[in-house]
């Protein structure tokens, strides 16, 4: 999300000196992207950043696969995710490609032993249910409800929970995640017509500074293998940064649906982008004010994209028998739409309150072995008359 921002305190000059009161230097950091010429923020440590004093063990993360070519709608019940209390260990991958992984999490644990840094993704964490906060290199988001949590990879947080009873649905995207450029100017402000501004991004407060020696626990994910170092100094010692990226927060409550006379197609609802996916929300809105308008989707091929939808809450408009925290997966190559009865519901009902995340990738996902565990193994019928 290209908005500059600062905290702390920073020199006049990039690559400059940066003395302490008592004489000594702080050290630069370049926290960037893409070479050095995609987004990047300067970071100013009170220690050397790169003092690792211990490698410990390393745990294979790699989801099982269930089945790597599938052709079947699913119906994945979200709240049968059991319960974990580590929100790493609380993490089941359910569908995944070579670009993205789609994670549910239930964590318990108010807070952990460690700091956690994601080396291979960036993580966009929907909060379903939950509140806590976000502990950074870059400061606090705090966290609630509908929030999106947008964490480029490489930053080094924590996850603090005031709740016992949480539930997140995380996306992991091997490629930059951002806000659609069809709704950015050339300058990267977003335009009067998104459903969205810069006003609504809620950026990192509370800048962090810790000047302590001693022995750190980090978990770094990497080719995912999750690898746990010990560092000599404590990882929030930033006095200072500035620049354009750093993690954000953004609440689908303040997304502002674009309404038409007829049914309008999903990227409407777009919220963030990948190379290689959309993420979309679906939210509280009027209906089609054509006279003849028939509100539900019309039946559609998935021919270039797998279609992933999270419930949220409220009723939504196009299925039968959803609950708070099912998923429905309509794979690319086969046809799908409204549920026998839910076309003739939708006519000439003026509002929905439905609220939903949708994902859709362009490359096909496997289905892993925790995805069937919570299969209800009949959605793909649910179409029969």
């Amino acid at each position: 999300m290209p908005i500059y921002h600062t905290l702390g305190n920073i020199p006049h000059k990039r690559h400059t000196t940066f003395k302490k009161a008592d004489g000594g230097y702080y050290y630069e950091q370049l926290f960037g992207t893409e070479g050095f010429s995609g987004m990047s923020s300067l970071l100013y440590h009170v220690h050397r950043p790169t003092q690792v004093s211990k490698i410990g063990k390393v745990r294979d993360l790699t989801p099982k696969i269930a089945e790597a070519k599938n052709l079947r709608a699913l119906k994945l019940k979200g709240f049968n995710i059991k319960p974990v209390a580590d929100h790493l260990d609380a993490r089941k991958t359910i569908l995944m490609n070579n670009d993205a992984e789609v994670v549910l999490a239930a964590p318990t644990a108010k807070q952990v032993d460690y700091f956690y840094k994601n080396a291979d993704c960036d993580e966009m964490i929907f909060v379903h249910k939950g509140s806590g906060r976000l502990r950074s290199t870059f400061g606090t988001l705090d966290m609630k409800p509908g929030d999106y949590l947008l964490i480029p990879r490489g930053i080094i947080y924590t996850l603090e929970f005031d709740t016992e009873d949480n539930r997140l649905l995380i996306v992991e995207s091997r490629h930059p995640m951002y806000t659609p450029h069809r709704y950015r100017n050339e300058f990267g402000q977003l335009l009067e017509h998104s459903p969205f501004c810069e006003r609504d991004i809620r950026r990192p407060h509370g800048l962090e500074t810790h000047d302590e020696k001693g022995a750190f626990r980090m978990l770094v994910k990497k080719q995912d293998v999750l690898h746990e170092l010990t560092y000599a100094t404590h990882p929030f010692d930033v006095v200072g940064w500035d620049g354009y990226n750093y993690p954000y927060a953004f609440s689908i409550h303040d997304f502002e649906p674009i309404t038409g006379r007829v049914h309008l197609p999903p990227p409407i609802h777009q919220t963030f982008e990948t190379s290689a996916m959309v993420i979309c929300s679906f939210c509280p809105r009027l209906y089609d004010y054509h006279p003849l308008a028939i509100p539900a989707p019309y039946n559609h091929s998935n021919i270039d994209s797998d279609e992933l939808l999270y419930y949220v809450e409220g009723e939504f408009m196009s299925r039968n028998d959803i609950a708070m925290g099912d998923l429905t997966l309509h794979p690319a190559g086969i046809v799908h739409g409204p549920q026998p009865g839910a076309m003739e519901r939708s006519i000439g009902k003026k509002e929905t309150n439905e609220l939903a995340v949708m994902i859709d990738t362009f490359k096909p996902l496997m289905v892993t072995e925790a995805a069937m565990g919570i299969d209800d193994g009949v959605y793909w019928k649910s179409w029969l008359e």
